[in-house]
């Protein structure tokens, strides 16, 4: 699926694609994207980010002492227990099948994921079984969207009941994220390129709901996927005008990467502060650029300290991979020794033994 890319204020925005791992064969191209846009100002979605190397141990405690209470159950299908988290990857490594790839990633890690994350276009026929699933995993299928008018007018219908019956036909639970990053102005599903329009995002979002239950898909669990921060910056385009209500969404995911040295905090504190209390939260898509030395495997250990003073976290998967062409930074977790080390304690430890 080719992939928005990664960009700072003011800077061009390229392309580029990779493989989603196809259920038993490749897949056709599918949109994802990872792109991070910082607002000059900072505003409020953006707190000091550390300098090159810095690890600021400080930031999951600080802002743990003044987090709301968690949500305590949900996820819907998918079930969520508080202060204990599922891990998972995008995982597409060079020269290796999603079954090797996951096979290597369980000798390394001592633990299988749990949750593995693959990406579909919205025209594609959607799986009924992925490659490499443990036996006790659960497959995030990330689906692209459409225009609103397109499926609001029934033009889609079909389509959306076949995806329906294709996920249901797993037999297992599954995590549906449709339409992610609706708040940035790179895809064709978000608001930006849609007359700004919040509204057409949540009927479009009801109006799959509404087929997917026809269709008796209730094993999906429905994740609402924004990206940490919006683009534009605009009343029109926040998390809250893109929320389609809690009836429809079991899971609250967020986008977020390391990029310009922004804390964990930075990227997922506004998140949870506004949806922690009503619904388990899933960092949908994460990773960390490699700056040197220890900086990459200091930035994993720093995020796992704020997953750890953040229960309702109730899952996070990494973009785990060294195959996006058009990218120089190699997002795979074993770029390097210390790296490695610092994800294997993450994966090892208790808070993530959901």
């Amino acid at each position: 699926m080719s992939r928005g890319s990664h960009r700072a204020p003011g800077q061009a925005l390229s392309r580029r694609v990779v493989l989603g791992l196809g259920a038993l064969a490749a897949v056709p191209a599918a949109v994802a994207g990872v792109q991070q846009v910082r607002s000059r100002d900072g505003a409020a979605e953006a707190t000091t980010s550390p300098g090159r190397g810095a690890t600021a141990p400080s930031s999951a405690s600080a802002s743990a002492a003044a987090l709301p209470a968690a949500v305590a159950k949900g996820g819907g299908t998918v079930g969520f227990s508080r202060g204990k988290a599922m891990l998972g990857a995008y995982l597409d490594l060079s020269g290796k099948t999603a079954t090797q790839s996951q096979a290597l990633r369980r000798t390394q890690l001592g633990r299988s994921e749990r949750i593995v994350h693959v990406f579909f276009g919205w025209g594609d026929t959607l799986p009924t079984t992925i490659a490499g699933l443990p036996d006790d995993g659960i497959p995030m299928v990330s689906w692209r969207g459409a225009t609103y008018d397109s499926i609001i007018k029934g033009d889609n219908d079909d389509l959306i009941a076949r995806a329906a019956r294709r996920l249901k036909a797993m037999k297992r639970p599954v995590l549906l994220r449709w339409g992610w990053e609706m708040n940035g102005d790179w895809y064709a599903w978000g608001a930006a390129k849609n007359s700004n329009d919040p509204a057409g995002y949540i009927t479009s979002w009801k109006h799959l709901h509404a087929i997917f239950a026809a269709e008796g898909a209730d094993n999906v669990s429905w994740v609402w996927s924004p990206n940490w921060n919006s683009s534009p910056v605009a009343d029109w385009n926040t998390y809250a005008a893109l929320y389609p209500g809690d009836s429809y969404v079991d899971w609250v995911g967020v986008s977020g990467y390391n990029l310009h040295h922004e804390t964990p905090d930075t990227l997922f504190g506004p998140i949870y502060q506004a949806y922690g209390t009503r619904k388990p939260i899933m960092i949908t898509e994460v990773g960390a650029v490699d700056y040197g030395g220890r900086t990459k495997a200091d930035w994993i250990s720093l995020f796992a300290q704020w997953v750890e003073a953040h229960p309702a976290i109730g899952g996070v998967v990494w973009f785990d991979t060294d195959t996006h062409p058009g990218y120089d930074e190699r997002w795979r977790i074993d770029t390097n020794q210390q790296s490695l080390a610092a994800y294997v304690a993450m994966a090892r430890s208790a808070r993530f033994s959901g």
